[in-house]
């Protein structure tokens, strides 16, 4: 099941294991997924003497328990976490094992403290890599917490099961058997929807800082750790460390570093962050920016923090259509990530809206997947590099529209198909399929901000070289000006300027 390269690499992690670990195989002689999944757990098994397998019967087969000897944690992995869960698995042998969780211990205390009985079922897809962080935070949960549990089930595995729920979109958390949330969430995001948020007057009696960071993606981090390090008051708002990052799979343009992905670059970039002293405020939402004596920044929570300069690094999310259609199916035929959601439409037919680089290599990936994809462009050509289109147009399965307008994503209680309007004749067309993978581009976070600082008629902040903004004391940085380029080194560079521009600032005034 393990090449020689990643076997090698799990020998040295096993042999960090603390104690012993008894795993409980649920599998069936008749199910190819169950042998190969008793062929991976007898694999682990022959590499360390602390791993041991015994048959048990589990509520799903195939499946397995990751267990302390005469202890159930409640962690379960339904089908074979390979691919990008094998992370996940790796972590639960070592955790259960003994070996301490990389988490604050504020966060271990809030996880004990929690009372009552949770059933936690979050479903996946091995190509998804957004699901770890969800499976890796409810397996460390139940780790903890005797009354919380969670099964991972790949989505592939089982598949009635998915499709009797409707699920169109990974990962899906169920608690208690009802849903519960779907994408992306850290630890401190499923805690925060279990137990009572903090009161704002936490965040409210804080002194005034020196420079105040507003987002947790490159350009934020980047701030804080150069704000920091000049010794000044530094705090940051962050709804969540890494921000659009978190969402990225493949990094190979990040200069110095061959290949990374999102997620680890995020936790980097948290990890370098905690290295200093920074007041670190995550799942928190800004909503106003007013300069009286001090700039004064309103959270959703009610809170307002002050202080005398501000860096705006809030970026930016996935443009919608805007369209009919596109709300009501978000999650039930309507997609964003081509990379976590593409398996779940095996087989069908689906669109992809947007004739950019990201919508032509979603076309790309998806028709490796899916029947057939039908590419709809705006504009009278595709805009993507042309080395894709040639690589687009070489695949059997692909369709693509030009000079086409969408008009309306279409269903009942899932999507059945996309109406559109030929731009040069104004013809109105349907294609009936099953789902639709949004790719237009980006939209910064800028709402919020109102008229406090210029802003572009795209809502793309003005900066200056400094990176100073049209009001005193406030700067930016990062996807959520209106910087040229939307890249990750830049958002970093333009965050360390941002920060500089705010000392000088400081010390001039």
């Amino acid at each position: 099941m393990l090449d020689a390269d990643i076997k090698q690499q799990l020998d040295q992690y096993l042999q960090l294991l603390e104690g012993d670990v008894l795993i409980k195989a649920s599998a069936s002689p008749d199910d190819s997924v169950s042998k190969d999944m008793l062929a991976l757990l007898e694999e682990l098994a022959g590499m360390s003497p602390r791993i041991t397998v015994k048959q048990a019967q589990l509520e799903r087969t195939p499946s397995f328990s990751v267990n302390r000897v005469g202890e159930d944690t409640g962690i379960v992995f339904a089908g074979i976490p390979l691919g990008h869960e094998f992370t996940s698995l790796v972590l639960a042998l070592l955790q259960v094992s003994g070996r301490a969780p990389k988490v604050d211990q504020s966060v271990i205390d809030e996880i004990k403290s929690i009372k009552g009985n949770y059933t936690f079922e979050s479903y996946i897809s091995l190509t998804c890599h957004n699901c770890p962080d969800v499976v890796q935070a409810l397996n460390l949960m139940s780790l903890l917490n005797p009354g919380i549990s969670h099964t991972m089930i790949d989505g592939a595995a089982f598949k009635d099961e998915v499709e009797s729920k409707e699920i169109m979109a990974v990962p899906t958390v169920y608690l208690n058997g009802e849903f519960f949330g779907s994408g992306r969430m850290t630890i401190e995001e499923i805690i925060a929807k279990l137990v009572d948020a903090p009161d704002a007057s936490v965040f409210s009696d804080k002194e005034p800082f020196d420079v105040l960071v507003i987002g947790g993606g490159p350009a934020g981090a980047s701030s804080a750790i150069y704000a920091a390090r000049k010794g000044i008051r530094t705090g940051i708002v962050a709804e969540r460390f890494g921000g659009q990052v978190m969402d990225t799979v493949g990094i190979e343009n990040f200069i110095s570093v061959k290949y990374t992905e999102g997620a680890k670059l995020a936790a980097s970039l948290e990890e370098h962050v905690k290295e200093y002293n920074v007041d670190v405020m995550k799942l928190q939402r800004a909503k106003r920016l007013e300069k009286k004596e001090l700039i004064e920044v309103e959270l959703e929570n009610g809170a307002v923090l002050k202080s005398k300069t501000v860096i705006l690094s809030t970026g930016a999310r996935w443009r919608n259509v805007g369209v009919p259609g596109e709300a009501e199916f978000k999650n039930k035929g309507v997609a964003y990530c081509p990379h976590c959601d593409g398996p779940l439409f095996a087989g069908k037919h689906v669109a992809v809206i947007g004739g950019g680089n990201s919508g032509i290599e979603a076309a790309i990936d998806l028709a490796g997947i899916v029947s057939h994809v039908t590419v709809l462009e705006y504009m009278p050509e595709l805009k993507a590099d042309l080395v894709l289109q040639k690589r687009l147009f070489s695949l059997p399965n692909v369709t693509v529209l030009t000079n086409v307008q969408t008009k309306e994503i279409t269903g009942t209680d899932k999507v059945n198909g996309i109406s559109y309007t030929e731009r040069d004749s104004g013809e109105v067309k349907h294609v009936e399929l099953q789902g639709v993978f949004v790719q237009i581009g980006l939209v910064p976070n800028t709402e919020w901000l109102g008229d406090a600082v210029e802003r572009t008629r795209m809502g793309e902040i003005v900066v200056d070289q400094r990176g100073a903004t049209s009001l005193p004391g406030v700067y930016a940085a990062g996807d959520c000006t209106n910087s040229p380029f939307k890249q990750i080194i830049i958002s970093m560079g333009s965050g360390a300027t941002a920060a500089l521009g705010a000392f000088d600032y400081l010390i001039r005034n």
